[in-house]
């Protein structure tokens, strides 16, 4: 069992009461807790009650999983036993509550685990030169596919004026409802009194953006130590080059954990219909008054989303935008459902191969 001490310092990284059922419900009690905060390459370490380990997955565990999903990610909690004194085996990875993930990148019809176990997510756009609300939508909705609120952060506002911060706020929220904007700068730390309101002990948050949005900073200063490494900022782009090369999970003095990322270019849609229709709401309650029920909303007569961008009821760049996301899911469904074909495909060949052979043996 897990003694007082060492259960807080577990519950200081989020382990609770719905984790300790399902280690006693799984019999796990003879292997130890801990959790996932740095994964590169398959290598893992796994912050314990006690340190943080190296730590590798047994053989049966690598050989059951069928897609890189069954692996562990950044934010897992997991069953491990030692083999070393700084490194440990691990057995069994704990339900997740959420997942954030993205088709994987070179990969169709793949997903990448982000992050797992999270309560928050942090969009963070920097408002300089590569603020766009496209980008934002695209991270919203995979958080919501994921069942995960976010909070939006707009960084770098000492670069701009008050005018132009007001419109940025003005765009977003025309286009987006019911989500949190803090505005801040790393350089004045303006705003991060109001960010640290919605970082609240034992919850787990991850950092999603760009490189050079400015979260190895950001996660720097609300820390108060030098965790992730910052290049100098660059003359040609006012952007400081983001060099973050895995996933990190940081547990902050407030008690917040928070899950740094590295920068991503791709943010590819899977299966995120609900992810959608969360972020894409307006969109999607006027589909139901189109005239036909499978309507595209490409040009079709009577489609109650065309006439509405007409009338300027809906911004024709949200339609554009919610368009192009909802063709890559649409993509990658089908990319699934052509791999899945020809896996079965494949496996029908094995059986009629062995099949054969059988009856050829004599």
């Amino acid at each position: 069992m897990i003694d007082c001490v060492r259960r807080k310092v577990l519950e200081d990284l989020g382990y609770n009461a719905n984790l300790d059922k399902h280690r006693k419900e799984q019999n796990l009690l003879n292997f130890g807790v801990g959790r996932i905060i740095s994964e590169h390459k398959e290598r893992y370490i796994v912050r314990t009650e006690e340190d943080k380990l190296e730590a590798e997955i047994v053989g049966n565990l690598r050989f059951s999983a069928k897609n890189r999903s069954d692996f562990p990610a950044v934010g897992d909690w997991v069953a491990i036993s030692a083999y070393d004194k700084k490194k440990v085996l691990i057995h069994h990875i704990f339900p997740r509550k959420s997942i954030i993930e993205r088709e994987a990148v070179g990969k169709p019809g793949e997903k990448q685990i982000i992050a797992t176990n999270i309560d928050s997510a942090l969009i963070v756009q920097a408002v300089d030169r590569d603020f766009n609300i496209n980008r934002i939508e695209r991270y919203l909705t995979i958080c919501n596919a994921s069942k995960v609120k976010s909070v939006i952060i707009l960084n770098k506002i000492d670069l701009i004026s008050d005018a132009q911060l007001n419109s940025i706020l003005d765009g977003i929220n025309q286009r987006i409802n019911n989500v949190p904007i803090v505005a801040i700068s790393n350089e004045t730390q303006v705003g991060y009194e109001e960010l640290l309101e919605y970082i609240l002990k034992g919850k787990t948050y991850c950092l999603l953006g760009s490189s050079g949005v400015g979260k190895s900073t950001l996660l720097n200063n609300i820390s108060g130590k030098t965790l992730m490494r910052t290049d100098s900022i660059s003359l040609s782009t006012n952007k400081g080059r983001h060099v973050t090369s895995h996933r990190e999970l940081i547990i902050l003095e407030n008690g917040g954990i928070l899950i740094d990322n590295p920068g991503m270019r791709e943010v590819g849609i899977a299966d995120a219909t609900s992810g959608l229709e969360i972020t894409f709401n307006t969109i999607l309650k006027l589909s139901q008054n189109c005239r036909f029920k499978d309507c595209m909303h490409i040009h079709e007569k009577g489609c109650a989303i065309l006439e509405a961008v007409g009338n300027g009821d809906i911004d024709k760049n949200i339609y554009e935008n919610y368009m192009k996301l909802e063709g890559e899911k649409t993509h990658y469904e089908s990319t699934v459902a052509e791999k899945r074909k020809k896996d079965k495909d494949f496996g029908k060949m094995i059986k009629n191969f062995k099949k054969n052979r059988g009856l050829h043996k004599y």
